[in-house]
């Protein structure tokens, strides 16, 4: 399944970032992933419409997403709490989710969404 693919590629990704700035990198990265007309989701909402009654592929998938969001955990673990509130696993769950919705925003927010994300999380929002 391409979007699982994808989403195994773009955890691998953010696992191989360098410990300096990691979050600011990662941030980025999801934005970028996730920006309108990306192939990811695109590739996402084909893979849902596609694995109707597949249990099979619905675990495939959401393990895959999954993936990504405990790669972030673990980057956020590692760094500064910023003004995000609550736990690693909700800070990484919130972030992914915001990210998913950059999709459905016209492609001239993608940079002020990523800013408002490099807020939250406690980083100086530099020009994308």
């Amino acid at each position: 399944m391409e979007a699982e693919t994808r989403l195994l590629q773009l955890a691998g990704e953010l696992a191989a970032l360098p410990s300096t700035d990691a979050v600011p990198a990662a941030l980025r990265a999801l934005a970028s992933a996730y920006a309108p007309g990306a192939p990811l989701p695109r590739a996402m909402a084909q893979a849902w419409l596609q694995s109707g009654g597949d249990k099979v592929a619905v675990l495939a998938l959401a393990w895959a997403r999954e993936r990504v969001r405990l790669t972030l955990e673990e980057l956020l673990a590692r760094a500064p709490r910023g003004a995000l509130p609550g736990s690693v696993e909700t800070r990484s769950w919130l972030i992914l989710a915001a990210c998913e919705a950059i999709a459905l925003e016209p492609p001239s927010a993608v940079a002020d969404r990523l800013r408002a994300l490099l807020d939250l999380s406690g980083y100086a929002a530099e020009p994308a």
